[in-house]
């Protein structure tokens, strides 16, 4: 999977404001509608909040990772905002999150789609890489970090990721 593939500079945003996890996800969403012309903000809203009732997305450590299934769209599609201050996201480990990742993908998922969900999580579960993105002051450095991934040092470990709902 090539990242840039599926986020454009256009889909990131540093530094948010949001007042609670359903103001973050509304933040998302409109960054998500950005990258695609086909779906509106407020239905790419109403699906996030479908899928985060099913359990919650945050995989750890102040990450959360929302994603739907979405008919009609040929290609995934990513958006991810860095917050201002983090906010209560129901996380299992209690912590509350500042880095979201949001993923749009078509609602017949192939072994492709289904990878790219499994390395996406891998890869923002990495220590190191999340001290990176937290550390960057605009959006263009939270995409280019973001871009460069983990460092090759190994540290990432896998996930406890609930499956594509």
């Amino acid at each position: 999977m090539e990242l840039e593939d599926i986020i454009k500079p256009s889909g990131v945003l540093c530094n948010a404001h949001a007042r609670s996890k359903k103001h973050s996800i509304e933040i998302l969403s409109e960054l998500l509608a950005g990258a695609t012309t086909e779906f509106a903000a407020e239905d790419i809203f109403e699906r996030l909040v479908q899928r985060e009732r099913l359990g919650c997305t945050s995989l750890k450590a102040g990450v959360a990772f929302p994603h739907c299934r979405i008919e009609g769209l040929e290609d995934s599609c990513a958006a991810m905002i860095k917050l201002s201050e983090p906010v209560e996201f129901d996380a299992p480990d209690g912590e509350p999150v500042d880095l979201i990742f949001g993923m749009l993908v078509p609602k017949e998922l192939d072994e492709r789609h289904q990878a790219d969900i499994r390395e996406l999580a891998e890869i923002l579960s990495g220590d190191s890489l999340r001290t990176r993105l937290r550390a960057a002051k605009t959006s263009n450095e939270l995409y280019t970090t973001l871009l460069a991934g983990p460092d090759t040092d190994g540290d990432v470990e896998a996930p406890a990721v609930q499956g594509l709902r």
